[in-house]
């Protein structure tokens, strides 16, 4: 076996001698007596366990900058050794609990001990391991700000590459909390406009409706009580850039007339001003309100709608991204533990059930707040259930609608028949009873995707079918 380093932490007045030489047969052994030294062998030294020996008196337990050391070192597993009476204080139990992998009492047990440091490294390692492997998947959506590798993200990151490319106006749309605003700023970095100006999100749903037109468009000094100076508006502010109005369809019927005048032309008109201005402004707009119905409802122009809707991306909802949840949960996870001075290890089994039986209405937004909530409430290494605050709300999902009931099935039947026709498209589509036209939109639909390439004569025959 290949020797590995240990650290070795010595706070009583002398090392020992005898346990360092029972277990330096299995260890490279890197020794440090205070705080400073301590720091200085973990940053030279690739340790994944230490021992910290106490002396009779179990002196340094208490040091704070010991404390904060063997605090800020998670994936280095710590064990104790210490005098059997120590543990009789009450502080001392609740350090050695919340610090320590595992502890020993004097005289040790040599056998039992190289034993508990045989199992704590080979959990760093796995630990490492699967942080590495989560790293490589990610690398591509941390890269672009979007997580996952589902078969409905991975699409949605193509389009928004294809969609940065062009200068038109795009319409992002999706239920609350999916990253519209991500994708938004996603297809602004992407495109020849993020070194040419800013990106400038506005809440139309926010602006209070007597001030949208001066939020929007600016005004000129004196043009009415309070106009003390000239104010440049949002979208002259964005010139150069991208302009972000989200909640798009919460936009009075009379700004709309305005936002779709300039679409048209190019220019705005500051309240008070007189000559119009030109601004060149890529206009992305987003929104979770079926505009459709709100065109119809006499809420939306049909003729702005058109004019948004140049390009289009879609948000899928997080129960739509399948393999996704438990990265993402990771993902806040890592990026909220510091802030709630939490040492959580991940999620338990049981609470990844949880997340993939639960709707998830909220969508991303949602988890985020569940996993924020885990971490302050949780008391162990592993997220619970209970922690996350979804018992309830799942037992309450308890009756599904015919629409997902209908969805659920023929996802199911998709992936049955795929299985079963060994990934051939044209057998697939035979088994379900189905054109393979009709079977590409369910894949699209469903963000299923193919487990193979299509055969460019299948291509050539669907294309003569006229699907």
């Amino acid at each position: 076996m290949k020797p590995r380093n240990l650290l070795y932490v010595e706070l009583g007045n002398e090392l020992d001698a005898d346990l360092l030489e029972k277990i330096s047969t299995d260890w490279v052994i890197h020794k440090a007596g205070d705080p400073k030294s301590v720091q200085k062998l973990i940053d030279e030294k690739c340790c994944q366990v230490g021992i910290v020996r106490f002396g009779e008196r179990c002196e340094g337990l208490c040091d704070p900058e010991l404390n904060d050391i063997l605090f800020s070192t998670p994936y280095l597993k710590w064990v104790a050794v210490l005098p059997r009476p120590a543990l009789e204080n009450e502080k001392i139990r609740q350090l050695v609990t919340r610090y320590f992998y595992d502890y020993h009492h004097l005289p040790v047990d040599t056998v039992r001990l190289k034993m508990v440091l045989g199992h704590a490294c080979g959990k760093v390692q796995l630990a490492r391991q699967s942080i590495e492997q989560q790293a490589v998947k990610q690398q591509l959506g941390v890269k672009e700000g979007l997580i996952g590798n589902s078969a409905a993200t991975m699409s949605v990151r193509r389009q928004i590459k294809k969609v940065a490319r062009a200068d038109s106006p795009v319409l992002i749309t999706g239920e609350s909390g999916t990253g519209k605003e991500l994708a938004a700023r996603l297809v602004h970095q992407l495109s020849p406009r993020r070194a040419a100006g800013p990106f400038v999100a506005v809440n139309c749903a926010a602006l209070p409706v007597n001030l949208i037109q001066a939020e929007l468009f600016g005004y000129e000094k004196g043009s009415f009580t309070g106009a003390y100076k000239q104010k440049i508006g949002r979208i002259e502010a964005a010139n150069k850039g991208t302009i972000f109005l989200d909640e798009i369809g919460d936009l009075p019927l009379d700004m709309q007339v305005n936002l779709l005048r300039f679409l048209e032309q190019h220019t705005i008109d500051r309240v008070g001003g007189v000559e119009p201005i030109p601004v060149d402004v890529r206009v992305i707009a987003a929104t979770n309100v079926d505009l459709h119905r709100a065109i119809e409802e006499n809420r939306f122009r049909e003729d702005l709608y058109y004019r948004l809707r140049v390009l289009h991306l879609h948000m899928p909802g997080l129960c739509q991204r399948g393999q996704d949840l438990e990265m993402l949960a990771n993902h806040f996870i890592d990026k909220f533990c510091d802030s709630y001075n939490a040492r959580i290890e991940g999620l338990s089994h049981s609470a990844i059930q949880t997340m993939y039986s639960y709707h998830w209405p909220g969508n991303v937004r949602e988890m985020m707040n569940s996993i924020r909530r885990a971490l302050v409430m949780s008391e162990g290494p592993l997220i619970l259930p209970e922690d996350l605050g979804l018992e309830r709300r799942v037992m309450r999902r308890c009756v599904t609608t015919l629409e997902e009931a209908r969805g659920t099935a023929e996802k199911a039947a998709i992936r049955n028949a795929f299985e079963t026709a060994g990934g051939n498209i044209t057998h697939v589509a035979q088994y379900l009873g189905t054109s393979r036209g009709t079977l590409y939109r369910l894949m699209e639909k469903y963000a299923i995707s193919w487990p193979g390439r299509v055969a460019e004569d299948e291509h050539q025959a669907m294309d003569k079918d006229g699907h």
